[in-house]
């Protein structure tokens, strides 16, 4: 039945979603608990802060990674539904990784992986929109939640309701991730893109 597709579509997703590879990165590469260094965030931007640029790279890719392989294994599985179901859970296991007692990261670089795979054009408009703000303003945090904010009106354009209502899922839940940088923005305190490192200032 589908409905048992798609339960293991979800489960499978959040799993993938919740592999931490900053931490594990870090830890094989000895330098102790990512969780425990600058912000305490589980992603690249904080991965960064060790001084390992190809670590940070590496989390990078995996936390994009996962979110397309989750997508990607339940479209070849059982189908577009339980893709883009997939996608949200992986997301989700990213900001809620169970393993981690449900503080991961923020969630901007498994929202492109889980795009990419879901309809590579929109993701190719969420990052134009990203990297045309971050120019524009040179704040990395404004120009994920912008990004985010476009991401759903592009799905409906490019794919339909079922995607657009997906990014809507996947932007709200990273609008209440960035939730500080939020209120940073708000009252002029949050850092640019090559000013003072803030340490809870990362958006990945």
């Amino acid at each position: 039945m589908d409905y048992v597709n798609f339960i293991i579509a979800i489960a499978g997703g959040y799993l993938l979603g919740a592999i931490p590879f900053g931490l594990v990165l870090t830890k094989l590469a000895g330098l102790g608990d990512i969780r425990e260094i600058g912000s305490g965030n589980i992603g690249a931007t904080n991965v960064l802060r060790t001084g390992r640029k190809d670590l940070a790279l590496l989390t990078l890719i995996g936390d994009a990674g996962k979110g397309g392989l989750a997508v990607l294994l339940a479209r070849y599985a059982f189908g577009e539904q339980a893709a883009l179901l997939a996608g949200v859970a992986a997301f989700a296991g990213h900001v809620w990784p169970i393993w981690l007692g449900f503080k991961g990261g923020k969630g901007v670089a498994t929202y492109i992986g889980t795009l990419l795979a879901l309809n590579w054009m929109v993701c190719l408009l969420f990052c134009a929109t990203w990297l045309i703000v971050a120019v524009l303003r040179r704040y990395s945090s404004l120009a994920a939640l912008s990004a985010a904010a476009a991401a759903p009106v592009f799905a409906y354009i490019w794919s339909g309701v079922a995607l657009s209502a997906a990014c809507a899922i996947l932007s709200l839940i990273l609008y209440y991730r960035h939730k500080d940088n939020i209120l940073r923005l708000l009252d002029g305190t949050e850092t640019k893109i090559g000013g003072a490192k803030a340490a809870n200032g990362e958006t990945s």
